[in-house]
């Protein structure tokens, strides 16, 4: 039984705290038990009231967690602020530290691991918006601002709010397998577990649907036909508007370029196909409309950091095409 220990603390992120918790408790039912104690702490065993308003009881107070700890886990919030002058919980992650296995924080989480002096030296992330003033403030760490997470050593450091729940897919996969943290995945309804050297900003396709309906069943027929030629011209010819009106309008409305738009487009039904599909890399490359596997490759790289081989390697469903059914929860 390997014990996760979840340290809260009042105005914490309350999706730091219960995400990981969710992960860890998903896995273990599906490894049919005896894999996972998750256990939230603060320094009393009080309600605390998370940043949304929210009250979490804790387990246990901080006093009362003794003996070993295979997982202990900060989480971060607005709250982090309080609870770095907060000597009694400074202490104990501090004192705490050396009898886990491994030690973590979500998001500015990673604030209270650099006050108590666990990140000095070490390769660390936060919240995007949050790495500049770790760095300013703890020069010690060697602070990127790109990774989803960051493993140095027995210390493991994620980016913002979600990132925590991919984290925990990550040390789900480490402990059982990638078999149970990708199902623990599916069954979260996640779309995918994102690998820790994955930009923070490179979730997902960042773009939104059109306001007028000319735009957005352009939008559907690009979806339908990508090896068509979707080049600006063709795409301003098919929305009956100038090249320069429809790059201005496409913009202003979904949020990206058309050209920027055509590549996420690409890129999403590609990373579906080679998760579920049977088809080879370079199979992929042409029903996706990069036209060859080296324009794909510098596609994935771009959104990614992994070519698309790697990419199936890593998170490929069991059973090839059978599970392409299931691919949207991956």
């Amino acid at each position: 039984m390997r014990r996760i220990v979840i340290v809260a603390f009042t105005d914490v992120q309350t999706l730091d705290v219960v995400g990981p918790a969710e992960v860890f408790s998903m896995a273990d039912r599906l490894a049919n038990g005896g894999e996972y104690d998750v256990e939230v702490v603060a320094s009393s065993a009080d309600a605390v009231t998370t940043g949304s308003g929210l009250r979490l009881l804790p387990h246990r107070a901080l006093s009362g967690v003794r003996g070993p700890i295979d997982t202990l886990i900060v989480a971060g919030g607005t709250g982090v602020v309080s609870a770095q002058d907060d000597e009694r919980l400074m202490r104990w992650i501090r004192s705490a530290a050396p009898r886990a296995r491994r030690v973590a924080s979500v998001c500015s989480g990673a604030f209270l691991l650099a006050e108590a002096g666990l990140l000095d030296g070490r390769r660390a992330t936060t919240h995007w918006a949050a790495c500049a003033e770790l760095q300013r403030r703890y020069p010690a760490v060697e602070v990127e601002d790109a990774p989803i997470f960051v493993r140095d050593g027995d210390v493991y450091t994620s980016a913002g709010v979600t990132a925590g729940i991919d984290l925990a897919l990550a040390l789900v996969e480490e402990d059982l397998g990638a078999a149970v943290a990708r199902d623990a995945a599916r069954w979260l309804v996640l779309f995918l577990r994102r690998p820790g050297n994955q930009a923070q900003f490179s979730s997902g396709p960042a773009w939104q649907p059109a306001e007028r309906e000319p735009l957005r069943d352009l939008q559907s027929w690009i979806a339908d036909n990508l090896t068509a030629d979707l080049s600006v011209a063709a795409l301003a010819e098919r929305a009956y508007m100038s090249p320069r009106n429809f790059a201005r309008a496409f913009r202003r409305e979904v949020g990206v370029t058309p050209a920027a738009y055509v590549e996420s487009v690409r890129l999403e039904r590609a990373r579906a196909e080679l998760e579920a599909g049977d088809a080879s890399v370079e199979a992929v490359a042409a029903m996706c409309g990069f036209g060859t596997v080296e324009t794909m490759r510098r596609a994935f790289q771009r959104r990614f950091d992994v070519n698309p081989a790697a990419y199936r390697s890593r998170f490929r469903t069991r059973g090839g095409s059978h599970d392409a059914d299931r691919r949207s929860a991956v």
